[in-house]
Formats: structure tokens, sequence, C-alpha cells
């Protein structure tokens, strides 16, 4: 279908200076209403009904032409924040200050609805919109029409609008090409548009690994070059899209592409320096992807357990050197591999105090006493922290075989079990043998991550 729209769109230009509207007739796209989610068309038919434009916008009118099922839906409307607001009631918060939107709820479902954005003037008061000296827009809340939206929006294939009024879509930007020759490609000058907002950096590597699309020559080039810029964005902000990052079902890819354009060092402080530290976190990366693929979900503490794991062990080693006991030396190197990791990437505090416990329960899973093994079985974090123990043992750390006994030990019958303790007790605390030299073996897609 796709392939039908572009041979009709042939000989017009990729990305025009001036945007120019090209209306796709809702015989000739495939999108259909039953692909969109009711609440999304609930929305849509009232904003109209009311007297203005609504149009399905960005990722969701994108993975529609991809024959993708997207989980949300966002609606552009020429509506005002306070004319949405008088629309749908109690139903709908207005949030955001750099970024006004209006939230309207139905159950657990949010829509969010944008008002149309407009380009920026020197006339226009700081209450709506504010742009540093360097070019990062700050406040960003002046409203104007659909095709001045258009323009702004970042990537060509976002700025594809589904219109409720006819269930057409409109292409301002060349994005059904640029779907087709499966490339991201920014709206505008790159580098303009990076200055503006930085982490459109961190969308292009998410959108490029989720959609499995190259990002453009041109788009890709300022990258390298202005990874610095993502220093002075908050460390919430930050914080958000790493998860996003981590969590978009790519998360191998991800990784290979910050490496590739040199991002990872400005969302993480600790790089992975040793092979056994790089593979445990291709393999959290694999496990993650694969708990997603069949709808499991994933805490971001665990990744971040990951990550920050080389710098845990350099920290508590040193202190262990300066004569401080174990487990206070643990705790203590934990705090501090955490907090400066919170300056760049705002941890919540919820987050924190579980990598905290997955990691404090490794020397406990490693050096197990008999009465204890039954009780940490119970434990809250037990699953997370044991996951953790297994990659590290197939990711090449010596764990002493404990991460293999463990399984073994939840696999058991009762009178295995009790076996096992026996011979735990008669070894004087240890696994009874040394872990054998072996290739990764294959995880159970199972493996919780889920502390």
């Amino acid at each position: 279908m796709i392939k039908a729209l572009i041979n009709r769109l042939r000989g017009k230009p990729a990305a025009p200076a001036k945007l120019e509207r090209v209306v796709v007739p809702r015989d000739q796209h495939p999108i259909s209403r039953r692909d969109i989610s009711n609440a999304a068309l609930k929305t849509l038919y009232r904003l109209k009904e009311n007297g203005y434009q609504a149009f399905l916008v960005g990722g969701g009118v994108r993975d529609l032409l991809l024959d993708l099922h997207p989980k949300d839906f966002d609606v552009a409307t020429s509506a005002t924040p306070e004319q949405v607001k008088q629309v749908f009631g109690s139903q709908c918060m207005l949030i955001g200050r750099r970024f006004r939107l209006a939230h309207v709820r139905y159950g657990r479902e949010i829509i969010e609805v944008a008002t149309f954005r407009a380009h920026h003037t020197q006339a226009e008061s700081e209450n709506h919109a504010r742009t540093s000296d360097e070019g990062m827009i700050l406040r960003d809340n002046v409203w104007g029409s659909v095709e001045e939206d258009a323009e702004r929006r970042d990537f060509t294939v976002n700025a594809l609008y589904y219109n409720i009024e006819d269930f057409s879509v409109w292409d301002f930007a060349g994005g059904l090409a640029d779907l087709e020759k499966r490339q991201l490609r920014l709206i505008g000058d790159p580098e303009t548009r990076y200055r503006e907002d930085p982490v459109r950096m961190l969308r292009a590597i998410r959108f490029a690994a989720k959609l499995e699309f190259d990002i453009e020559a041109g788009t890709a080039a300022p990258i390298r070059e202005l990874g610095d810029l993502l220093d002075d964005i908050s460390s919430h902000r930050l914080y958000d899209e790493t998860q996003k990052l981590l969590s978009c079902g790519h998360a191998v890819r991800v990784l290979d592409l910050l490496h590739d354009y040199d991002l990872f060092r400005h969302l993480f402080l600790f790089a992975a320096d040793s092979e056994e530290s790089k593979r445990l976190l291709t393999l959290t990366a694999e496990s993650t992807d694969e708990r997603i693929a069949i709808g499991k979900s994933v805490n971001p503490a665990f990744f971040y357990a990951v990550l920050l794991w080389p710098a845990l062990q350099k920290s508590y080693a040193s202190l262990l050197d300066e004569d401080m006991p174990p487990v206070p030396a643990l705790q203590q190197a934990g705090q501090r591999v955490i907090s400066r990791q919170t300056q760049r990437t705002a941890i919540t505090r919820m987050t924190a105090q579980t990598i905290r416990e997955i990691w404090e329960m490794q020397p406990r899973l490693e050096r197990p006493r008999p009465r204890q093994v039954d009780i940490l079985l119970q434990q809250q974090r037990f699953r997370a922290a044991y996951d953790f123990l297994v990659l590290r043992e197939e990711a090449g750390e010596d764990t002493d075989g404990w991460g293999e006994w463990w399984t073994h030990y939840q696999e058991a019958d009762p009178g295995l079990r009790a076996e096992l303790l026996r011979a735990l007790e008669s070894n004087g605390g240890s696994a009874g043998r040394k872990p054998r030299k072996r290739g990764p073996r294959k995880r159970k897609p199972a493996s919780s991550q889920q502390p």
C-alpha cells in the first residue's frame, strides 16, 4: 500500500523548503478506525463535534502505516489547552509548563492532546515561548495552524496526520517516502533542530532501533559533535529518556547505537571496562528484549544494577582496602555509585533502593548458610537477585557455581532439596564444585528481571 502511495507522489520533493501538504484519501491508505483505540476515537470525535480540527498524529499514524500495533495514540488539535479542558471537563487535566498539554482520561487509558504549535517570534512573550542563547527551546506554548505544527515536528515520519473529518492522511514533509526508505530524517536543518532540543538525538537512536530504520546521513552527521548538549538537559528528563531507550524492546541495538554515536557516556557515567562486564550488559539487553517480546514487564532497577555493577565492584574493593568491614563497605559503595549516577539521570528513590537490594543479596546468594536458603527464597528481591547472579555467571564472572546451584535447588523436589542442604552443610557453605567452562546457556524467557 505504501509503495502505491509513493508511486503516486513521485516527482514531489522529499523535503521541500516550505512544507507542502499532500492529502491521501481514505481509499488510498491502509489505516482503519478498527485499529485505533476507542478512547482516541472518542477524543477526536468530541473535538470535531465542538468545532475544532482534530488529527491523530505522530507515532500512532506512523506505526499503523507500517502495519505495527501502536500502544499510544496522540491527538493534535486547533483547540487550546483551556478549550480542550472545557470540552472534556473533569475528564481532562492540563499538565506541563515548558510544553502545555491536555491529558484526557478514559479509565486507565490517557490520550495526550496537544495544541498545534507555531514558530517562535521575537514578539512572543516569555510566558509563551523562550529560547536559550544556544538555541535550546525552554518554553514552547505558541499556538498555530496544522501546517505550522507539521513544520515543528521532529522527524518526517512523525509529521503524518490522520484527519477524523474525512479519514484522510495528510503528509507534510515526505514522511511516506521516508517510511518506504525505512529512514529517519529530521525536518529542517539537523544541527538547528538538535540545538533546539538535544533529546532529539536520543529519539533518533530509539526510533532507529525500534523501527529498524537507518538514520539519514544529514540527520546523523551532527550527532557525534553535539552530544555535549545532553549535559545541559535536566537529570529527570534524561532518566525518562533512558527508560524509553532501554524498554523499547530493542535494547541490544540501542546500546550499539549509543556507542556508535558517542552518546553512551553522556547518559551513564560508568562504562563497562572488562569483557565480563560488557558481556553482562549484552546478556541483560538480550534478556530484556526477550521479555518485552513476549509481553512481560521489565524493571529499570535491574538494568541500572547491571550498568553500575563494574563501578560498584571498584568502589567496594577500595573500601575493603581501607579495612572497612564487607557489609558496610558494600552499602557505602552502592550509595556512592548511585549518588554519582543520579547527577546525570535522576534515578528515583524506589529504583535506587531496589538496585541496592539486588547488589546486597549477591554475597548472601554466593555464601548462603543452609538454614537461610529457604528464607532467601521468600525474599521480595530474590528473583531479581538470582537472575542477576545467573547473568553474572553466564558473562564469565567466577561465582563459584552458585548461580547453577540455586537453579538446581529451585527445580529440585523436596527430597533432593534436603540432600542439597545436607551437602551444603558438610561442605562448609561451599557449592561443592567450581563452575564448568561452558558457553552461554540459553535462558528461559520466563526469567523475571522484575523485582
